[in-house]
């Protein structure tokens, strides 16, 4: 079953995409944006959240109000990080809520993930076909987004946001849960030898010299690969010793749902984002 549930239908309602499965945890709140419900022009109609794609600042304000006040949470809750497809992830304290909501320059520089324990932050990060991955240790109440793209999955920060869990907050890996969002499928993502080079130095590290993941990428025949990141971060994070009865893993394709979701691919690389969130109430 789909565990990223549409919230609402309504074209003047942020479309908000609820991680289904985590709503039993009542003090967070967590999901993904789609695309409608905003104030946004096109190309990046309507509900772009990020600065960088250079659409009107206050149009990009305006969305992230829109997402808050549904939520239930304030903009000064709003903390993001300037993504830059790295595996770096940056510990949230009270004294950085707020980081990033209103402008680029006071976000978190050079950071694809974001770790907290402090209730009313509402950690943010932008996609638009790179793989969102949520984590969750329900037992310290401790929340993580990271922001994996290729680059980033290969570098495995989902491990990485793993082994921070357990350095800054204690936890245990049985309690840890995680989720991978909509992002682009395997039907959708081809890829050059440049990438799977990297794809074949990390399948080597998981797996052994001698075996390969075939549901990891399928060859073509123009030389190039279909590639599942999905799959690639689910395995990474089983690897990390996450239980897989604790990872949600989403159907929905970025690509394939154009109506629904901003695709870079799909849209000729001049688009939109999606924000992914999570939040201790």
């Amino acid at each position: 079953m789909e565990p990223f549930v549409l919230k609402s239908r309504k074209e003047d309602i942020p479309a908000l995409y609820m991680l289904d499965p985590w709503q039993e945890f009542h003090s967070i709140t967590v999901g993904f944006t789609g695309r409608s419900g905003g104030t946004s022009q096109p190309p990046y109609d309507s509900l772009n959240c990020a600065f960088h794609v250079n659409d009107d600042p206050i149009d990009v304000i305006n969305n992230r109000q829109r997402i808050v006040d549904t939520l239930g949470f304030s903009l000064d809750s709003w903390t993001c990080g300037e993504q830059v497809h790295s595996n770096h992830i940056e510990k949230v304290n009270h004294i950085d809520i707020g980081r990033g909501k209103k402008d680029r320059s006071t976000a978190f520089q050079n950071t694809d993930g974001l770790l907290t324990n402090v209730p009313g932050v509402l950690l943010t990060s932008f996609y638009a076909d790179c793989v969102p991955l949520y984590f969750l240790d329900p037992i310290k109440q401790v929340v993580g987004l990271a922001h994996a793209g290729w680059k980033g999955t290969v570098l495995q920060i989902a491990a990485n946001m793993v082994d921070k869990m357990k350095q800054d907050y204690g936890s245990n890996i049985n309690d840890i849960r995680a989720a991978i969002g909509p992002s682009i499928g395997a039907c959708c993502y081809e890829v050059d030898d440049k990438v799977m080079s990297r794809v074949y130095e990390l399948e080597k590290d998981t797996r052994g010299n001698n075996q390969h993941v075939t549901n990891w990428y399928q060859y073509k025949d123009n030389g190039k690969s279909m590639l599942n990141l999905k799959e690639i971060n689910r395995q990474i994070m089983m690897k990390a010793g996450i239980l897989p009865t604790h990872i949600e893993c989403t159907s929905w394709c970025t690509s394939c749902h154009h109506d629904l979701f901003f695709s870079y691919r799909k849209d000729g690389g001049v688009t939109g984002r999606m924000a992914s969130w999570i939040g201790i109430k």
